[in-house]
């Protein structure tokens, strides 16, 4: 079980300070950290996402710097391992490695995939088909050591077919055009006190647009029983099978596997459309970190 608690640093006394690793899985939203002395201790921390296509590595240093590094002494750690949203080439792999290298000067440091954090979650060393349905989305053919074939989901503006920011696009489209159930409407405008300019607004001149679409996702799940919902999370898992998981030609072949938290949260309707699309299902988690600790500590 991996503890998530307030800590100072007279807990963290007693670790042989040379083999503390520190395994990170990072989406356009939130990351997981787990400090680990690959024994006992597992202590979780939480900050916000790091993806490199949104911050720099001066703007993730900063932020690293500021919460976490707040949180225990970083010299004891000799190890990173970092999975995030966005590092799939090797500039933006580079970003994170920069920001990474100047909080951990001490340690070694690698820098993977989300995708690939997903799969040895869920998979371990076995291979299989792998998917990521959170803020973003994303699949792969897994072959139990590395990612074999891999379909771009194009990001938010283009594809992320039903992710969180796919959801939150489509309800807060309708909302702007007036087509929301008198019902949701009401409650969308109550919860959220926004106007379509100033949405506008946060779309084209804000920070981090995909997870201003992505919240409201929220909104979704709170209303998840509602027949409006429902088309709208079927439409949108059945356009993320449709564009990022049929297109592989094996797939009837491999069960279904999954992380994040709105294929987490829709738990139910994520199972009915895989079998719609001739898929048997494995595992549907909300988060790696868990899976992604075993299989370090393992290998």
């Amino acid at each position: 079980m991996i503890r998530s608690i307030a800590i100072n640093r007279n807990y963290l006394k007693g670790i042989n300070e040379k083999k503390m690793v520190l395994i990170a899985d990072s989406g356009s939203s939130k990351t997981d950290w787990v400090l680990t002395d690959g024994k006992n201790k597992k202590i979780l921390f939480n900050t916000i996402g790091y993806n490199p296509y949104f911050l720099d590595a001066e703007n993730i240093y900063n932020s690293i710097s500021s919460t976490l590094a707040e949180k225990f002494n970083t010299s004891i750690v000799n190890k990173v391992f970092f999975y995030g949203a966005g590092c799939s080439n090797i500039g933006k792999v580079n970003i994170v490695h920069q920001a990474l290298a100047k909080c951990f000067s001490n340690s070694k440091i690698q820098v993977g995939h989300d995708m690939l954090a997903a799969a040895r979650a869920l998979l371990g060393n076995q291979p299989g088909f792998v998917a990521i349905i959170g803020t973003g989305s994303n699949t792969c053919i897994y072959n139990g050591n590395k990612i074999e074939k891999n379909i771009d989901s194009l990001g938010y503006l283009l594809g992320d077919e039903g992710s969180g920011c796919h959801i939150g696009k489509k309800i807060v489209r309708d909302f702007m055009r007036g087509y929301l159930p008198a019902s949701l409407d009401y409650g969308f405008r109550k919860t959220y006190l926004l106007k379509n300019e100033e949405i506008f607004d946060r779309m084209y001149n804000g920070s981090l647009p995909n997870r201003f679409l992505a919240g409201f996702c929220k909104f979704a799940h709170t209303h998840k029983n509602n027949p409006y919902v429902k088309k709208i999370v079927k439409e949108c898992f059945n356009e993320f099978f449709d564009n990022l998981v049929c297109q592989y030609p094996v797939h009837k072949k491999l069960s279904f596997n999954c992380v994040g938290s709105v294929g987490f949260i829709f738990k139910e309707q994520l199972l009915n459309t895989a079998k719609s699309h001739g898929m048997t299902v494995g595992k549907i988690i909300a988060s790696p970190i868990t899976g992604l600790v075993d299989y370090h500590l393992k290998h």
